[in-house]
């Protein structure tokens, strides 16, 4: 497919195939009709594609894909193809990180059957988990957990064209184009390189792919061919998939065998504290001179970040420590964090 370019098909297809009389159409009620909406499809297709391959961005986007190796006119083509979406733009206005406190955030991730769901997973793969985990350091637990957290075990990898999510994001938010942009470009350089077609790939409304959502930029810089058949293969290996989460947690400077995060006393804590970003830049002890202090013993010279969640009966308490901060960089936010590294406990109880 995506033989030529943009501007040699849609002359094309907008006057033979949208204009053709019904003289000329296959015979039969049933084909006639068939050929009619197809022809209806490909017009909508192409009308909305072209909004894209014209408008001025287009250019750029092109010259940093072409410096990669991606083919000019294959990437035209793809463009082409791409729809808006208003339901993406609704969806990423009202992220669930923004909109609701922490005492029903977790209640979605922290669920019996999710944690079933888990010990399952971890079962089927022991083998692979087991590997990795000895391989990377990463625990199998938290890996099993992010696979959960994002897609339920493999079970909801989105439903959005992917070229359709990032197109609508780079072209039509002006918030955060520049980075949805990127992304889009590493999209048709991971799609080229891969042999994938881009048109077949689905995920999130940010174009999150795969059991462990990854954007097209993370895929090309984390993802790892587990079972070394030529691919990083995350939409349908678990085994890769496995592979490239713990990766990703490597590479951002996951410490095996060190803390994640404890609970804390911060009822006559300074207020102030908690101003603070998702990054370490104070220390356990300087944290308990302000009032916010571990329930168990820690190592005062950790670097730490505190935290202070929304819960059921009040404010809950947490000291952050760096495999925390590294579990956020998966996806900024305390609370996906949180309920990823507690999930990660309840299944390994259980397993």
């Amino acid at each position: 497919m995506f033989e030529q370019s943009a501007e040699a098909i849609l002359p094309r297809l907008y006057q033979p195939v949208c204009l053709w009389p019904v003289s000329r159409l296959l015979p039969g009620l049933v084909r006639l009709l068939s050929a009619v909406l197809l022809s209806i499809v490909l017009c909508i297709e192409i009308a909305v594609g072209a909004e894209y391959v014209d408008r001025d961005e287009t250019a750029a986007i092109l010259e940093a894909v072409v410096a990669e190796g991606v083919d000019r006119e294959w990437a035209l083509e793809v463009l082409a193809a791409a729809q808006r979406q208003q339901s993406i733009l609704d969806a990423i206005a009202r992220p669930a990180e923004k909109t609701k406190p922490w005492y029903e955030y977790r209640k979605i991730f922290l669920t019996e059957k999710r944690i079933d769901g888990g010990v399952r997973f971890a079962q089927a793969h022991a083998d692979t988990l087991t590997e990795v985990s000895q391989r990377t350091g990463v625990p199998a637990s938290l890996i099993v957990a992010v696979i959960g957290v994002e897609t339920y075990y493999g079970r909801i990898t989105g439903s959005y064209r992917v070229i359709d999510a990032l197109a609508t994001l780079a072209y039509d938010y002006p918030k955060r184009s520049p980075f949805f942009t990127q992304e889009l470009q590493h999209f048709l350089v991971l799609a080229y390189n891969s042999g994938k077609d881009p048109l077949a790939l689905k995920g999130s409304y940010a174009g999150a792919m795969g059991y462990g959502q990854f954007m097209p930029s993370s895929y090309r810089a984390y993802a790892r061919d587990f079972d070394d058949d030529g691919i990083a293969d995350i939409w349908s290996n678990p085994k890769d998939a496995i592979y490239s989460v713990a990766n990703y947690f490597v590479k951002h400077g996951w410490q095996p065998g060190a803390a994640v995060i404890e609970r804390a006393n911060g009822d006559k804590a300074d207020s102030a504290l908690f101003d603070a970003g998702l990054k370490p830049a104070t220390t356990v002890g300087e944290l308990a001179k302000r009032g916010l202090v571990p329930l168990r013993a820690t190592d005062v010279a950790l670097a730490a970040t505190p935290l202070r969640l929304e819960g059921d009966d009040g404010p809950e308490y947490w000291v952050g420590l760096n495999n925390f901060y590294v579990i956020t960089r998966y996806n900024h936010s305390a609370m996906y964090a949180l309920s990823v590294w507690l999930l990660s406990q309840a299944i390994s109880e259980q397993l």
